[in-house]
């Protein structure tokens, strides 16, 4: 029972991708595994559903949009929702604008989150994606009315 949250966890913590210090991505990423993230990001990062993937976001590292990724350890600058299923940790140096969806969360003294922190239990995972979709969708329709 608790072994296969361990291997989930244990499987994404192998880091199979880096983007570098020196990189500037514009477009959106879809990956599985591990993802580290030194450079900039300009674009939506999106990990493979049914797999335990791990983003990790350096103190160098910047995304500028959404990220949608089960297992996040964040210590950089995101502008955008953040949506992790399972777990995030948020390190001293993490600054975050926009919305973080969590079901676990840590938070290290230094931090920041620029707004909302909103927990997703058990019973709204499964809905987590289509429920965001369909909200960002709404703003968007706001915002050019």
């Amino acid at each position: 029972m608790f072994n296969s949250k361990k291997s989930k966890h244990r499987k994404a913590a192998r880091i199979e991708t880096l983007i570098g210090e020196n990189t500037h991505i514009k477009g959106d990423i879809h990956f599985s595994g591990g993802l580290r993230i030194d450079g900039v990001i300009t674009g939506n990062i999106t990990a493979d559903e049914g797999e335990a993937a791990l983003l990790t976001l350096s103190e160098k590292g910047r995304i500028e949009g959404e990220v949608r990724v089960p297992f996040q350890l964040i210590n950089g600058d995101v502008k955008g929702n953040i949506y992790a299923a399972e777990h995030i940790e948020l390190a001293a140096k993490a600054r975050i604008n926009g919305n973080v969806f969590y079901k676990l969360l840590e938070v290290a003294v230094g931090s920041e989150v620029n707004g909302q922190l909103i927990h997703v239990g058990e019973a709204e995972e499964s809905n987590l994606n289509l429920e965001h979709s369909q909200t960002d969708a709404n703003l968007n329709l706001e915002q050019n009315s």
